[in-house]
């Protein structure tokens, strides 16, 4: 292959987490598992709020977009590496790379979106009790969750548009289980200069700022919830956003220690492997959060499986 000729590029080769034959069972196994885990629990969560009249409230809108994005964002990876893996093969197709770095973003960049507007949600709930039907009417949950779409499309187009102008040399292994953006701009004979530019200033703005607003939600919300007279006061309005902020914990927390250790420990396969957390282990346990600390997600899957049941008799 000559170097700068990207005509004749096929397939890029994902190295995965690790390249010992050995552990190829139990990595499948277990990614198989955590997959199958998050999609059935997230389903789970969009089937509950869908079905149950008592949690048609904007708070319950969100978190089922959620579930929804949280499926989607596992599936553009997951498949694919167990699909590697019991077929002893890393090649990924140009074609399929740039495919899966294109919903890749797109589902992150709108995960971060959602969780930002459920932060929103949870601020004027607590700050604003009384205005907060007028204000979270479904209009404004529909444009939150639209806008939220747009701008995730637009970023995704942009970054991949970039990275389909890029020439590749020979050397096309990512040492990664996915086709991650960073990674593959790095493979590229070509001059990156404006790709890094876009791609740090997108997650500056598209990563910074919904951080920001969030960290102002509940900042505003911590001095809301100070001001109630009384202890148990204060306990219901922090148990309302108690699931959401370990959601967000969990997932910023992750993301920047993947970011942190790549900077520190500068190998490529440790931040594939910390990738997991908010790529898989994220998106698994977000289910689990929700259900177990709130009693009207658990409410609704009790009636869900109790009509499921009921249903199941009468056939």
């Amino acid at each position: 292959m000559e170097p700068g000729n990207d005509t004749q590029i096929s397939a890029f080769l994902l190295l995965g987490l690790s390249q010992a034959l050995e552990l190829q069972p139990l990595i499948f196994g277990l990614f198989l598992s955590m997959y199958l885990i998050t999609v059935l629990g997230n389903l789970l969560i969009i089937l509950a709020v869908s079905s149950d009249s008592h949690l048609r409230t904007p708070m319950y809108f969100f978190l089922s977009n959620l579930s929804l994005v949280d499926i989607c964002f596992t599936s553009t990876t997951i498949p694919k590496m167990l699909w590697n893996i019991q077929t002893q093969s890393k090649a990924i197709t140009y074609e399929g790379c740039i495919t899966q770095m294109y919903f890749f973003i797109l589902f992150g960049g709108w995960d971060i979106f959602l969780l930002t507007a459920m932060a929103y949600d949870r601020y004027v709930a607590i700050c604003y009790p009384l205005h907060y039907i007028v204000i979270m009417n479904p209009r404004l949950c529909g444009l939150l969750v639209l806008v939220s779409w747009i701008t995730s499309v637009l970023n995704s187009l942009l970054e991949t548009l970039m990275v389909l102008g890029l020439r590749f040399c020979s050397d096309l292994e990512i040492p990664h289980f996915f086709c991650e953006l960073n990674q593959v701009v790095q493979l590229a004979c070509s001059d990156t200069f404006f790709n890094n530019i876009i791609m740090y200033f997108s997650a500056g703005l598209l990563g910074g700022c919904p951080f920001a607003g969030i960290l102002y939600s509940y900042s505003r919300i911590i001095s809301s919830i100070r001001a109630i007279p009384s202890a148990q006061g204060k306990y219901k309005a922090f148990s309302t956003c108690a699931s959401h902020l370990s959601v967000v914990s969990l997932f910023y927390g992750t993301v920047l220690g993947v970011y942190l250790s790549s900077a520190v420990f500068h190998s490529s396969y440790s931040s594939a492997i910390a990738s997991v957390m908010y790529t898989v282990v994220t998106p698994m346990l977000n289910p689990f959060i929700y259900s177990l600390r709130n009693k009207d997600i658990k409410g609704a899957l009790e009636r869900f499986s109790g009509r499921e049941a009921l249903q199941g008799q009468l056939h």
